[in-house]
């Protein structure tokens, strides 16, 4: 999965005349594996990533005006990332940070130690960190100095909850549940029986302990169910999502809100008729959202390329935003 992100970031930021180069700090038994994947079957981007080795630094003498980390959770890599990247005035002079792991999307250490299984080793930095849902977070990212980039699945599912339950449309008695598929590169490249394309068949993990599970209902603040499912397909995200309406609500009031939510946001596409297909998100920068209405039923169905809207490229738009560039600076 890192080498596609990294792909997917060097393609994106080399877009609009503007000079990219991504800089990779692996440890060293790493380096060659990562640096293989990343020259494999990617000519167009040469002169776009540059690996760096633990302990290198670039000797190109330009500004970092951010960086982007791209390495796991965890206590080892969490001291891995902080040694080289996270000194004491690192934020101050070495740009603005951009986390892609799970490892500081919650400003509080307890649920690390919870749902992670790691104790944090910087709570205050932890403290700092912007929740990057780009839309919904615009005023804090533009102080950010620490972003933390949403995981896939709860970019999709936010982006689809927000708006009904910040305008009291939900009856929250009846949890909303979530039914979501991803492609096969959400698991990575690594060969394996799991990711195999003759194996592969449509199936659900992680039911009732996806680490995605408690992102999305402490960003909501509400419970959820939520039942990922892996499909034989290679990215892109497909959610599901049945809620209950309050009484009286009706498929206008749906609307309205939606509109209201996402009318100025440029990578939320609404369908006025219909639902979203992966075809039409895989390789864009865009979560599509569709609704349908039946009753005191609401079904939400939301489309993203989970390598794009629901990683790098939202990691892009939050930089964005926090440099006063258009949101679609370099996506579109």
């Amino acid at each position: 999965m890192v080498a596609n992100l990294y792909a997917d970031l060097a393609r994106m930021l080399g877009r609009g005349g503007q000079e990219a180069l991504l800089q990779h700090r692996v440890a060293r038994p790493q380096q060659r594996q990562l640096t293989a994947l990343l020259q494999q079957a990617r000519q167009r981007l040469k002169h776009q990533v540059q690996p760096l080795l633990a302990g290198q630094t670039a000797d190109n003498g330009k500004q970092r005006r951010f960086v982007i980390h791209l390495q796991p959770h965890g206590d080892l890599q969490l001291a891995f990332v902080f040694r080289f990247l996270f000194q004491p005035i690192a934020i101050v002079a070495r740009g603005q940070q951009h986390d892609l792991s799970g490892a500081f999307r919650v400003n509080d250490g307890a649920f690390y130690e919870k749902y992670y299984g790691f104790t944090h080793q910087h709570p205050a930095l932890l403290e700092q960190a912007v929740y990057g849902l780009a839309e919904w977070s615009v005023e804090k990212l533009k102080e950010a100095n620490l972003i933390a980039v949403p995981g896939c699945y709860p970019t999709a599912a936010q982006l689809s909850l927000k708006p009904l339950i910040n305008a009291g449309l939900l009856d929250l008695n009846q949890w909303p549940v979530i039914n979501a598929t991803s492609g096969v590169s959400g698991a990575g490249r690594k060969a394996s029986i799991g990711n195999s394309f003759c194996e592969v068949s449509l199936q659900p993990y992680g039911v009732f302990n996806h680490r995605h599970h408690p992102e999305i209902s402490t960003h909501l603040g509400a419970d959820v169910i939520f039942t990922p499912h892996l499909g034989n397909f290679k990215r892109g995200i497909l959610e599901t999502i049945t809620c209950r309406l309050k009484p009286g609500v009706s498929k206008e009031q749906v609307a309205a809100v939606f509109q209201q939510a996402y009318a100025d946001k440029p990578l939320v596409r609404l369908y006025d008729k219909g639902v979203p297909a992966l075809k039409n998100v895989v390789g864009l920068p865009f979560c599509d959202i569709g609704f349908a209405v039946q009753d005191e039923h609401i079904i939400v169905v939301a489309a993203e390329d989970n390598l794009l809207k629901g990683a790098a490229a939202q990691a892009v738009q939050c930089a964005n935003i926090r440099f006063g560039f258009a949101e679609t600076q370099s996506l579109i």
